[in-house]
């Protein structure tokens, strides 16, 4: 009787409590992005603690459903596995995960704007990461950007930066020009083609791609390369505030404080960040206080808006160089004499905002649209050791550029094309420099600059695994230049402009193997002479300086084997350069400008890695070695100096041969350790090849500890020594100084030290 009880009554307790396990159970959708790149990835395995599982769609989509899990997890071949604490507030996820040490390779790369794995894009390029930077003590971008095979990253004085890559340093005697960059896909260079990278404070850069020779097409003119440096971005639904101080040789103190809150809606970094130095030399300290506010706001599954704030109140000093003698009896000493740095209190003044705005829109799955828009405004005033400059900036500019998947035919093709307009206007004047006070006027002018291009580019995916790249650009650049006043000649108006010239670029890439790929490539570059170029600073105005113009030739392999443990980027490049300008010296000190025929420049670019353990289960977590070479076989092809013929002569400031290669170490505990070393062969400092700089070699290393404290705090303590060989070197020489004053010496062995903690919400 009982048992027949127990049959009839079975049925009707299964059925009573299937709502209850239904009810029970929890739906998760969401999407899966790659960090970087904000492509979504397809094959990412979810999973929770309780066994439920399932795989992310090829628009990185994915739905879970699970009755009592508490955690996700998010894994996925060469990113880093992801957790997130269920429950979550959000209706959908939105997961970015990051790419591994070992996985270079596949980090998808925005650089030529159809979003493709670096494996598949044809052109010389390379990545610098946040982990890179943080190999150092953040103080400056100089020593990570090194890292990079065929750029070269100087500093004359703290804050003084000169950036060439391929050789470009030739016009640069100081800032850096011939180059373009944007921030978080905005203008950072300027109308007047100059660039004020000391207004960012290193610890702010996520990554940087660093797009060499003319290559860009879609950036328009240029003859060095492009750098697009991205902002820090939170983690997936984690939000911090990170306080963080270091302390270093010769009065070195750094202080940040960061908040960063990444969700489903959004991504936001504030941060600030003071930085002072006493100097290693005399006149030579510094003072910077970064503000930076970067949010961006995922409006929908089609829109993302982004902005940037960022304001910087920069004081440096500028010792200035000094000649051979000087820099072997006393390499610490500032330039001296009555129009001595110190004397006349030589040094920078600079209060700066830029504020700008981007919007990411996708109309359909074949069509989107990235439109940017900016503006700066600056006064800096500069004492120099002749004169002393009063000069205020105001500039506007935007960008906009559509990308449309099609096919051509049975080919599938992206076509991409857009245009960029840039409008600075500056007012200017100088004066006598009486010890560090404005004397009489010397001159007052205005300038307007305008640049400006619009640009195509077509990828075609061609059988057999091959990828063909056409792109172009049409440039036009224009100086309006009015003299108000100037006491030797007077009042003067002077318009010059640099007629629109189209700078196209073709490329090939075959895919040999599913990690292996070869790429050819010509292109051609067009570079107008910047407006202190055009108007240096001792008051001549230089009517008869021409755009440089150039072709590229290029071949390049790169791949990874042993399940991406090894990984390599070796690419040659031949470069003709005409008009090509350089910058001399005249008996004031002052950088002036002329073309002097052309150049031609070979060179080979190396980048290898090796990682010998990545497990994050055992006790040594991460072991690799890598390296980059460069080779540089830099002529001037034509070259007449007055009377003196300089052709065939080596390319001035160019070492032919430099090499970095580092260690990295990670262990399951926390503590880690970074060494990197710098070889730079003996470097030309003149035209004529009389002076040259020695070659040098330097260490550098940094040991740290990273502890959870508790549930929400993480505490890193870490010291580091930079030039650990403790060698006796010049860094941002003064290329054809005038007087002999051509070095800028660099500190000796130093120090840091600091801590950072984090609170985790």
């Amino acid at each position: 009787m009982k048992l027949t009880l127990l049959l009839y009554l079975l049925p009707v307790f299964i059925l009573c409590t299937l709502p209850f396990n239904s009810w029970a159970q929890t739906s998760i959708a969401g999407q899966v992005l790659d960090a970087r790149s904000k492509l979504p990835l397809e094959g990412v395995t979810i999973s929770t603690n309780t066994g439920q599982q399932t795989i992310s769609s090829k628009s990185g989509d994915f739905m879970l459903i699970t009755a009592d899990a508490s955690v996700l997890y998010f894994s996925y071949l060469s990113y880093q596995t992801q957790t997130i604490t269920l429950p979550v507030s959000a209706p959908e996820l939105k997961v970015y995960l990051q790419p591994t040490a070992a996985a270079l390779q596949e980090v998808v790369v925005t650089g030529y704007q159809s979003n493709r794995p670096l494996l598949e894009t044809a052109g010389a390029l390379s990545i610098v990461g946040s982990d890179v930077i943080s190999r150092f003590d953040e103080s400056s971008l100089v020593r990570a950007v090194n890292t990079a095979p065929g750029v070269r990253m100087d500093e004359r004085a703290p804050a003084s930066y000169r950036l060439s890559i391929r050789g470009s340093t030739l016009r640069s005697p100081y800032g850096i020009r011939n180059i373009k960059l944007y921030f978080n896909g905005m203008p950072l260079t300027e109308a007047n083609g100059t660039t004020a990278l000391n207004l960012i404070d290193a610890a702010s850069i996520g990554s940087m791609e660093i797009l060499k020779g003319p290559t860009a097409s879609i950036y328009g003119a240029g003859t060095g390369g492009t750098i697009l440096l991205e902002p820090k971005r939170a983690e997936a639904d984690k939000q911090q505030v990170q306080v963080g101080a270091t302390v270093g040789s010769y009065g070195f103190r750094k202080y940040t404080a960061t908040a960063t809150a990444g969700n489903s809606k959004s991504n936001v970094l504030v941060q600030y960040a003071r930085q002072q130095y006493d100097g290693y030399r005399e006149q030579s300290a510094l003072d910077r206080h970064v503000l930076l506010l970067s949010p961006e706001f995922y409006i929908s599954d089609k829109q993302t808006i982004a902005a940037n704030i960022l304001y910087t109140d920069l004081y440096y000093e500028l010792p200035g160089g000094i000649t051979k003698e000087q820099y072997d009896q006393n390499p610490r000493q500032a330039r001296g004499g009555m129009s001595g740095s110190v004397r006349q209190q030589a040094s920078i003044d600079l209060q700066s905002i830029n504020v700008g705005l981007k919007q990411e829109y996708k109309f359909s799955d074949n069509w989107r649209n990235t439109t940017s828009v900016y503006t700066l405004h600056r006064f800096r005033e500069n004492p120099f050791n002749t004169d002393y400059e009063r000069v205020a900036n105001q500039e506007y500019g935007g960008r906009t550029s559509f990308t449309h998947s099609a096919s051509l035919g049975s080919i599938p093709t992206v076509y991409t094309f857009g245009a960029e307009f840039q409008r600075g206007f500056e007012a200017a004047r100088t004066y006598n420099n009486n010890a560090g006070t404005p004397d009489s006027l010397r001159t007052d002018d205005e300038v307007i600059a305008k640049t400006g291009f619009i640009f195509g580019q077509a990828e075609l995916e061609l059988p057999a695994d091959f990828i063909l790249t056409l792109a172009l650009s049409l440039n036009d650049t224009k100086y309006n230049i009015t003299r108000l006043k100037q006491a030797a000649t007077g009042q003067y108006k002077y318009n010059r402009d640099f007629k629109a010239v189209v700078s196209p670029r073709v490329a090939l890439l075959k895919k040999l193997t599913d990690q292996v790929s070869a790429h050819v490539s010509i292109s051609s570059g067009f570079s107008p002479p910047t407006e202190e170029e055009l108007l240096p600073s001792d008051g001549s105005l230089n009517k008869d300086l021409e755009a440089e113009k150039g072709i590229n030739y290029e071949a390049g392999l790169r791949g990874s084997t042993s399940n991406n443990r090894f990984t390599y980027d070796v690419v040659g490049f031949y470069f003709r350069l005409n008009e090509t300008i350089v910058s001399r010296q005249n008996a004031l000190g002052v950088a002036v400008f002329r073309n002097v025929g052309s150049t031609a420049q070979k060179g080979i670019e190396t980048a290898l890695g090796y990682t010998l353990l990545e497990n994050q289960d055992q006790l040594l977590t991460l072991l690799k070695l890598w390296t980059s070479y460069t080779y540089s076989h830099f002529r001037f092809k034509e070259y007449q100096k007055d009377q003196e013929d300089l052709s065939g002569n080596k390319l001035t400031g160019v070492a032919p041969h430099t090499l970095t290669a580092g260690l990295d170490l990670n262990t399951k505990p926390g503590l880690y350790f970074n060494l990197t070393s710098n070889y730079v062969d003996k470097t030309l400092l003149n035209d004529e090849n009389t002076v040259f700089a020695d070659s040098y070699f330097i260490l550098a290393a940094r040991a740290g500890y990273r502890k959870s404290i508790a549930r929400h705090f993480e505490l890193e303590v870490f010291a580091g020594a930079d030039n650990i060989t403790d060698q006796k070197y010049s860094l941002g020489n003064d290329l054809n100084a005038f007087g002999g004053r051509y070095f800028q010496p660099a500190p000796n062995r130093n120090y840091y030290g600091g801590l950072t903690l984090k609170y985790k919400l």
